[in-house]
């Protein structure tokens, strides 16, 4: 509970009340150095007063780096300039170079100076640890309004009609068992559900891939939980699925049948056992499908690539693409 001096003036009140010897057996006790003992008996008999708050004489301590090695501060600012990020005007910048890497720079340029100063010299200018974040958006394409006019359009007019507009996307999968999972649950103070330690794939019982479904006109998804692998076959499969399940009662007269989808996975539109898959859910269904993919980085808008595809029912095998490429809708 004391600070410096108030340990040191103690230390010395203990020694002189305990006589001859009583410093050494002060020392002995508390593990408080002999020179302490005496610096703080020299005090006593001087009686010496400082302010209040004030633990040191005023010029006493080590002075401030900046002051004994004023050099200091802009080699530190040469060693920031390639590391630096953000506006160099703002009040708080963050570098991507650790104070350990950065106090090596600096004994190289003669300074003698450790990672924890370095740290304090960071903070006072104004900088701060800090993770990077994806924000900045690449150029647009010149036709990226273009590609989402005409998606925008597509299923406008299927809506419209009353045809089945969804939206498909195969989510992260994930490992079956008692694993570590985000979030918390209402439990006894005390109990926690205990799980794993690691998160090693339990050989019997797998990783669920679930492949989503999402009808526009009803607001209403579906999943189907697959364990082996996403493929074309699996996503088709459950595009089949929800159709057996909800889509053709919900849709008894449908004529066409309207799919939007990142290009990735599963469901790329570069996959050509995703285009022969298609084409026999059409035959099957006896509709006419048309799938419009998203361009690439938009699967935060449920896709990720371009072109727009259809596949005719069984009267014939037309297909359709449209090469144009953009970005979110």
């Amino acid at each position: 509970m004391l600070d410096e001096r108030g340990r040191r003036l103690w230390a010395a009140v203990e020694a002189r009340s305990q006589g001859r010897g009583g410093i050494a057996a002060v020392v002995r006790a508390t593990g408080v150095g002999e020179s302490t003992v005496r610096r703080g008996l020299e005090e006593l008999e001087r009686r010496e007063l400082l302010e209040p708050g004030r633990v040191r004489r005023a010029g006493a301590g080590q002075k401030p780096i900046r002051e004994t090695n004023p050099a200091i501060e802009n080699d530190l600012g040469r060693l920031l300039e390639d590391g630096t990020r953000g506006d160099p005007e703002s009040p708080l910048r963050w570098t991507s170079k650790s104070a350990a890497k950065l106090a090596v720079g600096l004994v190289e340029f003669g300074h003698h100076v450790s990672e924890i100063t370095v740290a304090r010299m960071l903070k006072s200018m104004g900088f701060s640890l800090q993770a990077n974040r994806k924000t900045r958006e690449g150029s647009d394409h010149p036709d990226r309004d273009a590609q989402f006019s005409y998606i925008n359009e597509t299923a406008k007019t299927a809506l419209a009609a009353g045809e089945p507009a969804i939206s498909v996307d195969t989510k992260k999968r994930e490992l079956v068992g008692d694993f570590k999972a985000v979030g918390r649950e209402l439990a006894p103070k005390g109990k926690p559900v205990e799980v794993r330690t690691h998160d090693f794939k339990d050989k019997k019982l797998g990783h669920a891939i679930p492949y989503g479904i999402f009808d526009r006109a009803a607001n209403e998804g579906w999943v189907n939980v697959g364990i082996d692998r996403d493929t074309s076959q699996f996503a088709l499969a459950s595009i089949r699925g929800w159709w057996e399940h909800l889509g053709r009662d919900r849709y008894p007269d449908a004529q066409t049948l309207m799919i939007t989808a990142d290009c990735g996975g599963s469901n790329s539109y570069r996959t050509k056992l995703w285009k022969v898959e298609l084409h026999k859910l059409s035959d099957l269904l006896e509709i006419a499908i048309t799938v419009c993919h998203f361009p690439p980085a938009t699967s935060k808008w449920t896709g990720s690539s371009t072109g727009c595809s259809a596949s005719s029912g069984p009267t014939g095998a037309a297909s359709r693409s449209k090469a144009t490429r953009s970005s979110s809708t």
